[in-house]
């Protein structure tokens, strides 16, 4: 089953008060990609109005920017982000209700691990 897929800056999409998109009045189900220029920056999952899937961002030359995967709006399991040229950024891992971060790494342009935090308890390997 293919899912719709809409872009962001259509002037049927639209917001409430509680972050959920509607599309044409409906809370929408589906893909929603946004672009700059010609270049697709975004691809987000949505149910029911809220971002619920996959996540995927890209930088305009088409280099992976982050990806990761949300229910009910918040963020669980591995999240990843990547610098301009291709190296890892961060990674973070998030309890599967998206409560509760476990872990968040960070590397700067170089390399250099930044930021390497774990929850107690919570085992990396």
């Amino acid at each position: 089953m293919t899912l719709p897929r809409i872009d962001i800056d259509d002037p049927k999409v639209d917001f409430d008060d509680g972050e959920r998109l509607f599309y044409q009045g409906e809370l929408f189900t589906g893909e929603v990609v946004e672009y700059q220029g010609s270049a697709l920056v975004s691809l987000e999952t949505y149910r029911d109005g809220i971002v619920d899937g996959p996540v995927r961002q890209w930088y305009e030359d088409g280099t992976l920017r982050a990806e990761g995967v949300m229910r009910a709006g918040f963020p669980v399991g591995e999240s990843r982000r990547w610098h301009p040229d291709g190296a890892l950024a961060a990674k973070r891992i998030t309890t599967e209700d998206g409560h509760h971060p476990l872990a968040e790494l960070e590397w700067d342009e170089n390399g250099e691990q930044t930021l390497a935090w774990y929850a107690p308890g919570f085992d990396p390997e």
